[in-house]
């Protein structure tokens, strides 16, 4: 898959933005930022290779998937995407374009 390169930086991204995981408070901004350049499954995948990263946590890929689906529907206020955008251009998050 082309893309999954794409996916695997923004995984990677997220790690260094947030070494420690992303606090359950930016989720949904988080998730809003992934939304405007990957596809749903995409979105999917990166969140999955998250809880991967953080083994011990108890959380199966179906819960994830299945938490992630609800937050997908959730808007994000804008104060939180900023903080978040904030966050993650510190770590190298490309805001422009993904794919750059």
């Amino acid at each position: 898959m082309a893309r999954d390169g794409v996916v695997r930086r923004v995984a990677d991204w997220l790690r260094a933005g947030y070494p420690s995981g992303v606090p359950e408070h930016d989720y949904v901004a988080v998730l809003a930022l992934l939304k405007r350049t990957l596809t749903h499954d995409e979105v999917i995948e990166v969140a999955d290779r998250i809880v991967l990263a953080h083994p011990g946590g108890g959380a199966t890929s179906e819960a994830v998937a299945a938490e992630i689906e609800g937050l997908l529907e959730q808007q994000a206020l804008p104060g939180d995407v900023a903080r978040v955008s904030a966050v993650l251009a510190a770590a190298g998050w490309p805001l422009a374009d993904v794919d750059a």
